[in-house]
C-alpha cells in the first residue's frame, strides 16, 4: 500500500469514527483513533465510560467494527488497545 493509499483510508476511518462518537458521548464514552497498522487493522482507545464498560467489546466489534468495515472495506478487523 502505498502512502497516498493509507492516508486516504486513514482519513476515511477517522471520518467513521466522527460520526460514531457522539453515540458513545451519549453514555459518557468516547473513541479514539490511534493507528492504521499495515495490515489494515484499525486500533483504537475506548475513552470515559466505555474504556470500563463490561459491554465495551459488544459496541466495539458490533457496532463500531461493523460501521467501519461496511464504510471501508479494506479493513480487516478494529482493536481496542
Amino acid at each position: 500500500m502505498t502512502d497516498e493509499q493509507r492516508a486516504e483510508i486513514t482519513a476515511k476511518v477517522e471520518n467513521v469514527i466522527q460520526q460514531i462518537r457522539p453515540y458513545l458521548q451519549q453514555d459518557g464514552g468516547d473513541i479514539e483513533f490511534v493507528e492504521l497498522t499495515s495490515d489494515n487493522i484499525v486500533n483504537v482507545s475506548l475513552k470515559g465510560a466505555c474504556g470500563s464498560c463490561p459491554y465495551s467489546l459488544m459496541t466495539l466489534k458490533g457496532g463500531i467494527e461493523t460501521a467501519v468495515i461496511k464504510a471501508i472495506p479494506e479493513i480487516q478487523a478494529v482493536n481496542a488497545i
